[in-house]
């Protein structure tokens, strides 16, 4: 039942959009030692989202000139005068919402402060939400709560999928009691019902659990979960965990879900180390169309028939191989402005 006192929606990824956010890559610290190629995946990338959606990259001065000269010739990408601290721009543009009683777009600004505190500085990606929300004249929703874009999975109706370790924590919101979050939620984007994964988050990830790395809703009948079949997998246990928390709450919430396994790869390691990779970390543009990022293991073509069959849109994989080696693959790089 919807709570009478909230006139406020996060629309779901699948309702109609209007505008895809992305902010020009430039900080090589990113990717140690494989940044050459990422400044070309970002150009492939908005031209595909421009076929079907238009395209606004936040570039500073010390980039603009590089992003201009290389998208130029795409049709419905346009370059904002932006500056950046890093190109993550899901976890700290801003969350639009639909007043439901005056049927009007908001964007709520979050506290933004590099994933508790890992990457300084940050002053300029937490400028951002707001400055995007002052160049569509926007009203803006000011929050005091810590949080990141990707820590959010919602359904359009109230619903969210989170995890505590991304909220209820010291680095983060040291003041805050879990109630106090709950009811902020409840608040600033009519948040109706949560369900807290606390199994774990994917080795190699620097976010202390994003939820879209671990669970999506893909319609609000049916969720897919990250999991790992091999029990050897250091992933294994705590993905299960989470798929058992989630089975148990899809019978319990109102309409009841299906769970779905979306299995991860199995294990690579770059310059040594695990990278989070994930296919639950696909960006949805709207009802239709769904980027997925592959990462040329065998179990791609089985995430990509799952989603498929799931979603009835088409489903396209783009090759994250490279652009997993900075921690975050379609989802975290980009934020939807829904239409």
């Amino acid at each position: 039942m919807t709570d009478p006192a909230i006139t406020r929606r996060v629309p779901a990824e699948w309702e109609p959009q209007c505008r895809i956010w992305l902010s020009w890559p430039h900080q090589r610290d990113t990717w140690p030692g494989r940044f050459d190629g990422i400044p070309e995946f970002f150009v492939n990338w908005a031209r595909l989202i421009s076929e079907t959606t238009p395209v606004t990259f936040l570039a500073g001065p010390e980039v603009r000139e590089q992003c201009l000269s290389m998208v130029s010739d795409i049709k419905g990408v346009a370059v904002m005068p932006v500056v950046t601290n890093d190109c993550w721009i899901r976890d700290y543009g801003p969350t639009f919402v639909i007043d439901e009683t005056q049927q009007s777009l908001i964007g709520i600004n979050w506290r933004y402060n590099a994933w508790g505190g890992k990457y300084s500085p940050w002053d300029a990606d937490d400028a951002v939400a707001k400055l995007i929300c002052s160049s569509l004249d926007l009203p803006i929703a000011e929050s005091s709560l810590c949080l990141e874009g990707g820590a959010l999975e919602v359904d359009g109706q109230g619903r969210l999928l989170t995890t505590p370790t991304c909220l209820i924590t010291p680095t983060r919101n040291p003041e805050w009691s879990k109630s106090r979050i709950v009811e902020e939620l409840r608040l600033q984007i009519g948040i109706r019902e949560i369900c807290w994964l606390d199994g774990g988050g994917l080795q190699g990830d620097d976010t202390d659990g994003h939820i879209d790395q671990l669970a999506r809703f893909v319609d609000t009948d049916n969720v897919v979960v990250a999991v790992c079949d091999d029990p050897a997998d250091d992933n294994h246990a705590a993905l299960e965990k989470n798929f058992r928390q989630i089975q148990a709450w899809a019978v319990e919430t109102t309409p009841s879900v299906n769970v779905h396994r979306l299995r991860i790869p199995p294990a690579r390691k770059v310059d040594g180390k695990r990278v989070p990779e994930s296919y639950c970390n696909f960006l949805r543009l709207g009802p239709d169309r769904l980027l997925m990022p592959s990462f040329g293991a065998s179990s791609d073509d089985n995430a990509v028939g799952l989603l498929r069959e799931l979603t009835t849109s088409e489903v396209i994989p783009m090759d994250c191989r490279e652009l997993i080696w900075g921690l975050g693959a379609l989802h975290c790089g980009s934020r939807d402005q829904p239409a």
